[in-house]
């Protein structure tokens, strides 16, 4: 589970779905969306 921040709804929230992905810059971050209102969410670091 990884919590990110939603600045659609300006609030953290959880995604139980969040996938470990590698950006263009080749730094790790979280991706998934936000269960309240579906917009997409990144968190950038290593995925713990």
């Amino acid at each position: 589970m990884a919590t990110m921040y939603c600045v659609k709804c300006r609030e953290k929230r959880d995604d139980p779905d969040a996938q470990p992905v590698t950006m263009k810059n080749g730094k790790p971050a979280m991706k998934g969306k936000c269960p309240v209102c579906g917009t997409g969410m990144y968190k950038i670091g290593k995925a713990k």
